[in-house]
């Protein structure tokens, strides 16, 4: 029976080149001159930290522009609120999806199923599994998945077997 995997996986070696060159702009940048604003990743999490809420959103525009250029969808980005910080600056901390979330994957097994595509769908931990007796039905699938607009999150179907 064909099955495919699908998944939502973020290169993080890539955010961090993207955060190199965000750190390299920031210091060469004229409108940050003086500032005290960067970024720190620890695991699958950044915080930024900048002077006031108009550095704090050109970093965040400058961190968008590296990652697309880095080709990384910029939808992994999850937003925490803004919270003053010591010293009159202000942090954020931004969660770089990783894996499908509980809730994600029962509203794609809905979906899935809603389409009426005579296929069985898993939830295996942070991915999904679909298996179906055709491959059309698989990519179908694949191609209602993509359409989606309520998915907030990349996804790669993966693991494509006959």
């Amino acid at each position: 029976m064909p099955s495919f995997d699908i998944v939502s996986e973020t290169d993080l070696q890539e955010v961090d080149n993207a955060l190199n060159q965000v750190t390299k702009e920031i210091g060469t940048r004229y409108d940050f001159k003086g500032s005290k604003s960067k970024i720190v990743r620890k695991d699958a999490e950044l915080t930024l930290h900048a002077d006031d809420d108009y550095k704090r959103e050109q970093v965040i525009e400058i961190l968008k522009e590296k990652l697309v250029r880095r080709k990384v969808d910029i939808r992994v980005l999850a937003f925490g609120t803004v919270e003053p910080a010591s010293g009159g600056m202000v942090r954020q901390v931004v969660t770089v999806r990783q894996g499908i979330e509980a809730d994600l994957a029962r509203q794609l097994v809905k979906t899935i199923k809603e389409s009426k595509i005579k296929v069985q769908t898993a939830i295996q931990g942070v991915e999904l599994r679909v298996t179906g007796k055709k491959r059309d039905e698989l990519q179908e699938v694949i191609a209602l998945l993509k359409a989606d607009p309520t998915v907030e999150q990349p996804l790669q179907f993966t693991n494509f077997r006959e």
